[in-house]
């Protein structure tokens, strides 16, 4: 490991014992200011939930890294709160705005085709969630699609879904209306 990767690391791990948004601020800054300036920087500021783990997988390359947390993000109750907490709720493999897989992708793309707002969790920044999300469904890949709590189905259900017309019945029996009713009446 090069030094300057040591050094990070010791700053990671002095900031994220105090576990406040001020030394996760400082940690990132830190982080940014010593990667080796050779490799494309990594996006530390672009989902605000994965601050410590995303400057972790900078160092180290995987997520054996946990915060000291009350939360435990991969409990039941956890997950049903995220489930519960708007009306299509998406558990994917990175942001909407950056898709790092494929089939999150494609249900980033039917969801904008559609219009719907939508709470996203990106998986690969908690590897708790990823674990959890999957014992909670019961469905071993990632994406999931939730609609009003309900497990829909992943990235080749919700494709079906789309072309059968069928995902406009049921975002219009939870009371969403699809933008692709409005452009076919146009």
């Amino acid at each position: 490991m090069s030094l300057t990767r040591i050094l990070a690391k010791k700053v990671l791990e002095s900031c994220t014992k105090r576990n406040n948004i001020h030394s996760v601020q400082r940690q990132i800054f830190v982080c940014t200011m010593l990667r080796d300036p050779l490799q494309n920087p990594p996006c530390f500021l672009k989902n605000r939930q994965t601050k410590a783990t995303t400057c972790q997988y900078y160092l180290n390359g995987h997520s054996n890294f946990s915060t000291e947390s009350s939360t435990d993000t991969g409990s039941k109750e956890h997950i049903e709160s995220l489930v519960n907490n708007n009306a299509v709720v998406v558990f994917m493999k990175g942001v909407p705005d950056q898709p790092q897989c494929g089939f999150s992708n494609a249900v980033v793309q039917i969801l904008r085709m559609h219009g719907v707002e939508y709470d996203a969790h990106n998986v690969l920044a908690d590897e708790n969630l990823r674990a959890g999300i999957k014992t909670y469904s019961d469905w071993p890949t990632i994406p999931q699609i939730y609609l009003k709590g309900e497990f829909v189905g992943g990235c080749d259900i919700l494709l079906q879904m789309h072309q059968s017309g069928d995902f406009i019945e049921e975002l219009k029996a939870a009371g969403i209306r699809s933008a692709l009713l409005d452009k076919e009446s146009e």
